[in-house]
C-alpha cells in the first residue's frame, strides 16, 4: 500500500472539494459515497437545493481552481429583499462597498462540478452506492455494504477523512469507541423547514426581483427565498413544530394551508400556484446544530465540514465553513506534506486546535441570525442600525466592516475574530440609537467615531469580564 492512500468517506461538498484538493497534491484519493451519483439521478425533493456561496467558500473553489466554472453557476445577490404583510418590499444590502454580495448555487450543480474535476485525475477513484458500517479507527481501515448487491466491501488506507455530514457515520463510530474521550452534542431548534418552489414567469422569467434573497419575517416564522438559473426560486418556510397559533402539528389540511400563507404571506400565494400539493408532498425537515470533540482519532481518522460542525443554515455559512476548513487544513498540511512519512497525528491535533473555536463561533452566529432574520429585519431600530452601516461601509470602506460583511466578505479574519467584534458592533450601535445619541445633526464621521468608541469600550469590558488581557 502506497503510504499516500487517503479514503474520504461522504462525496457531498467538503468530501469532493477534499478529494479534488489532496489529489491536486498527488494522494491517491478513494472517495466513497452512500447516495448513487447525483449526476445520474434526481435530486430528492425537499432537500435544500441552492445555497449561498461568499468570499470563504469562493477562497476553497479558488484554492481547488474551479472558481470560475463555480461563478458560471451563480446568481449574485445583493441584499435582503424584506417583505411585508401588505406585499411592501424594501432592499436591505448586504453591504456598503459596491464590489460585495453574496450567490445562490445550486447544491447539486455545485457538487457535480466537484465530483467531474476530481473525476478527471487519474489519482481519484469515487465509489458510489456504499453506506459505511464500520471503521476501524485505530487502523484506518473501514467497511461499506453495497445497496445494489449487499456485499461487503473493506477499504485500507494510510488515513481516513470523514466528510459524511451531519448524520456522519464516521463520527458515530468515535461516539462509540471506549479507547478514548468524545464528547459530542447536537442541539435541535423548536423550528422544522419545508421547502416550496414560486416556478418561473413566462419564457424562464422571474416572478419577483431577482438579485437578492427574499425575506418574509414574520416573528415566530418566515420565509426566504432564493434565485434559481431557470428562473425559479426556491422558497423555505420555517415554522414551529408545534405549540403556536400556525406549526407543522396543526397545518394538517389544503385549508389551513391557503388559510396560514393567505394570512402571513398572501403575495407568495399568488407565486405558487401548487402550494398545498407542495407542502403536503415535499418532507419537514429539522434544524440543529451538532458540536463534537476530538475530531481526530488515533491519528488515523479525522472528521471536516459537517461531520465535524453542523449548523443551522441562517448565515448561509455551513458550505462556507466547509470549504474554509479544506483550506485551513492544506495550509497546514503544506508544512508535512514534503516529510517521507507525514505526521497525520501532529496534523491533525494543529488543525483542530486552530479551526475548531472558529467553528464553534459560527454555528453561535448562525443561531443568532436566526432570530436577527425571523424577527429583528422588521424592526424600526434594526433597519435605521442596517442603514447606518450601509452608509459607514460606502463612505469609510477601509474602516468599517458590519458583523455580517465581517462573516460573510472578510475571509482574512476567524470566524471567532468576526463574533467578538460583530456582536460588540452590534451592541454599540443599538445602545447608541436607543440612547438617541446619535443625532441627525452629527456627520457620517462623527457618528463613526462614536460607534468605534463605545464599540472599543464593549470589547474592553468583555475582556475583563472574562479575565482575558
Amino acid at each position: 500500500m502506497s503510504k499516500r492512500n487517503i479514503l474520504i468517506i461522504g462525496a457531498g461538498l467538503c468530501g469532493s472539494l477534499l478529494a479534488l484538493r489532496m489529489a491536486q497534491r498527488g494522494f491517491q484519493v478513494t472517495l466513497v459515497e452512500k447516495r448513487p451519483d447525483l449526476r445520474k439521478v434526481t435530486q430528492d425533493a425537499g432537500r435544500s437545493i441552492n445555497l449561498a456561496l461568499s468570499d470563504r467558500g469562493l477562497r476553497g473553489l479558488r484554492l481547488a481552481g474551479v472558481e470560475v466554472e463555480a461563478k458560471k453557476q451563480c446568481i449574485p445577490m445583493n441584499g435582503r429583499m424584506i417583505h411585508d404583510k401588505a406585499g411592501n418590499t424594501f432592499l436591505s444590502p448586504y453591504s456598503g462597498r459596491k464590489d460585495e454580495y453574496i450567490n445562490s448555487i445550486s447544491r447539486p450543480g455545485l457538487n457535480m462540478l466537484l465530483l467531474d474535476e476530481a473525476e478527471k485525475l487519474p489519482n481519484v477513484k469515487i465509489i458510489f452506492n456504499h453506506a459505511c458500517e464500520h471503521v476501524d479507527l485505530e487502523n484506518a481501515s473501514a467497511v461499506f455494504k453495497d445497496f445494489n448487491t449487499t456485499k461487503e466491501l473493506k477499504i485500507q488506507a494510510e488515513v481516513i477523512f470523514g466528510t459524511d455530514g451531519a448524520g456522519s457515520a464516521v463520527r458515530k463510530n468515535m461516539f462509540e469507541s471506549h479507547k478514548f474521550l468524545f464528547s459530542f452534542s447536537q442541539q435541535w431548534l423548536s423550528h422544522g423547514y419545508k421547502e416550496l418552489e414560486i416556478p418561473a414567469a413566462e419564457n424562464n422569467g422571474y416572478r419577483t426581483y431577482k438579485n437578492a434573497l427574499h425575506i418574509w419575517p414574520r416573528g415566530e416564522d418566515m420565509l426566504i427565498a432564493l434565485p434559481n438559473l431557470d428562473g425559479s426560486f426556491t422558497v423555505t418556510l420555517f415554522l414551529p413544530y408545534e405549540n403556536s397559533e400556525y406549526c407543522f402539528a396543526n397545518l394538517t389540511s389544503p385549508e389551513m394551508v391557503h388559510e396560514y400563507f393567505n394570512k402571513e404571506f398572501p403575495d407568495v400565494v399568488e407565486m405558487i400556484p401548487n402550494l398545498s400539493e407542495e407542502f403536503f408532498n415535499n418532507p419537514t425537515g429539522p434544524l440543529g446544530t451538532v458540536k463534537c470533540s476530538p475530531w481526530n482519532s488515533f491519528g488515523k481518522v479525522l472528521l471536516l465540514g459537517d461531520a465535524a460542525h453542523a449548523i443551522v443554515p441562517f448565515y448561509g455559512q455551513g458550505m462556507n465553513a466547509s470549504f474554509e476548513d479544506v483550506v485551513v487544513f492544506d495550509e497546514i498540511l503544506e508544512k508535512y506534506v514534503s516529510e517521507e512519512n507525514i505526521n497525520w497525528n501532529n496534523l491533525f491535533k494543529e488543525y483542530e486546535a486552530l479551526r475548531k473555536k472558529d467553528t464553534d463561533a459560527i454555528a453561535d452566529l448562525a443561531v443568532d441570525n436566526f432570530h436577527e432574520m425571523k424577527e429583528h429585519t422588521a424592526m424600526e431600530i434594526f433597519q435605521r442600525k442596517r442603514k447606518l452601516e450601509t452608509a459607514f461601509e460606502a463612505e469609510f470602506p477601509e474602516e468599517y466592516y458590519s458583523k455580517y460583511s465581517l462573516v460573510t466578505f472578510k475571509e482574512s479574519i476567524t470566524y471567532s475574530e468576526a463574533l467578538k467584534r460583530g456582536r460588540a458592533q452590534d451592541k454599540a450601535i443599538l445602545n447608541l440609537l436607543d440612547d438617541g445619541k446619535i443625532k441627525d445633526e452629527l456627520s457620517l464621521k462623527e457618528k463613526l467615531e462614536l460607534v468605534k468608541k463605545e464599540t472599543e469600550a464593549i470589547l474592553h469590558d468583555d475582556e475583563v469580564a472574562f479575565g482575558k488581557k
